[in-house]
């Protein structure tokens, strides 16, 4: 009986960690130096500002100016739905995706670098290890979008 008890209440402790670590946004997020933040050890997340091979995507090209690039994106991103932008800057756009069944919250970032005109772009799950592939897709979704 000891064991039992000592399983739920572990299982208690790890479902209260993840429902937290779910709805508190990461306060390493933004740009810092032109940077978009670095990736996690896990692999859950995609960025065009990494080195690292199974999480580099390509930067977007701006369409026009800094202003028509922006209104791109916010396109893209009510076209992909679930979506809610939480700041939106001159050169930066952040929203926090939440996924279909298991309400997870994942966090986008679009940095607009204007002197090589380009959009940096960063996808990442914020609660657990493996993500199946969905930040990839989400891009690939996004980028899909953001140049129809």
């Amino acid at each position: 009986m000891k064991i039992l008890t000592g399983v739920l209440s572990a299982m208690g402790v790890i479902i209260i960690y993840m429902f937290v670590k779910n709805n508190l946004s990461p306060n390493y997020l933004g740009v810092n130096g032109g940077m978009l933040a670095k990736m996690p050890k896990t692999p859950n997340a995609v960025s065009s500002q990494t080195e690292e091979k199974d999480k580099k995507v390509e930067a977007l090209e701006f369409k026009g100016n800094l202003v028509d690039s922006k209104k791109q994106v916010i396109k893209a991103i009510e076209s992909y739905g679930n979506a809610k932008i939480i700041k939106n800057e001159t050169n930066y756009i952040y929203v926090v995706v939440t996924t279909g069944i298991m309400k997870y919250h994942d966090d986008v970032e679009f940095y607009f670098d204007e002197s090589k005109k380009l959009i940096q772009i960063r996808s990442a799950s914020r609660i657990g290890y493996s993500d199946m592939g969905l930040n990839r897709e989400r891009y690939n979704d996004l980028r899909e979008f953001y140049y129809k």
